[in-house]
């Protein structure tokens, strides 16, 4: 009698916690599809134009975005987040920016290094934007949740041409696909592990210039770059692992291809003969911000 008891209770206890993980179950996929959580979390930035009102990229004026880096951001790449998100009026001067950059037509014919230059700015445009609606704030990671709720690489959206990208959209459909790697060296999450926000506007004129500077810039950081000649091994930012295949199909090719950039010839002789081993670094998430300058590692 006592085992059958014992029995009932234990399958009664069973069909319990079943029915609350269904009736949990539910209430999430409830509260998804009822769309509270997904339109609370779209963010989404610049404006509709009217398709007669759009232009091609190479009509796409990046005077004032140029105007706000010098003003904020120092030769490293770190950003005044404070004073930016102080002032009202530089606030409206990016969303003034981020409007201009809707009007962009991307069907229309342009310029490639227009398009390099107008998708780059408007990335880091974007992302700056993002932090400063959070600030204070100490990472960008704090804002982006993996199953629901706000993921800033998601759901924070430019509206170009009458379609919303995200930030990953600009990465992923288009800087990626345009087979640039040195797009890597360009595109900031306003982290430290980033390469530095460079502090003028890409422009159609000089993208291929400001592209070579930048990346030389990011592997002569011992953040992103260090060669252990002795043990013949290369230590590299994560954005190479991640990123791998951009660079070429193998390691070999991969070495190759990012050998011109390295800080001295040592270096880019051992990347073209394939002669390391590679390590990869860990990312620095901490935000780029000026406020962080006395505490980061990896400055120069």
């Amino acid at each position: 009698m006592l085992w059958t008891k014992g029995r009932v209770l234990k399958t009664f206890s069973k069909e319990i916690i079943a029915v609350l993980v269904i009736t949990v179950a539910i209430a999430i996929v409830m509260i998804v599809n009822s769309g509270n959580v997904a339109a609370a979390s779209k963010v989404y930035v610049g404006q509709n134009v009217s398709s007669n009102a759009q232009v091609s990229m190479d009509q796409i004026d990046h005077s004032s975005w140029d105007i706000l880096l010098k003003k904020y951001v120092d030769h490293n790449g770190y950003v005044n987040y404070k004073a930016w998100h102080a002032s009202s009026a530089d606030q409206k001067a990016l969303t003034a920016y981020l409007n201009q950059l809707s009007k962009a037509n991307p069907k229309q014919p342009a310029r490639n290094n227009a398009k390099l230059a107008f998708w780059i700015n408007a990335y880091n445009a974007v992302t700056v934007h993002g932090i400063l609606r959070e600030y204070p704030t100490s990472s960008i990671r704090n804002h982006t949740a993996k199953v629901i709720g706000y993921n800033i690489w998601k759901d924070l959206q430019l509206v170009v041409g009458g379609q919303a990208i995200s930030l990953e959209g600009i990465e992923h459909q288009i800087l990626r696909k345009m087979n640039e790697p040195r797009i890597h060296f360009a595109i900031v999450c306003a982290s430290v592990g980033c390469p530095r926000l460079l502090n003028q506007a890409y422009t159609a004129s000089e993208v291929e210039k400001q592209l070579d500077v930048n990346t030389k810039d990011f592997f002569s950081r011992p953040q992103n770059f260090r060669f252990d000649q002795q043990n013949k091994r290369f230590y590299l930012s994560s954005i190479l692992s991640w990123f791998g295949t951009d660079f070429g199909a193998n390691q070999a090719v991969q070495l190759k291809t990012i050998a011109p950039w390295l800080p001295d010839q040592t270096a880019q002789n051992a990347a073209r003969q394939n002669s390391v081993r590679i390590s990869f670094l860990d990312y620095n998430w901490k935000l780029n911000d000026q406020a962080n300058l006395g505490r980061v590692a990896g400055r120069r």
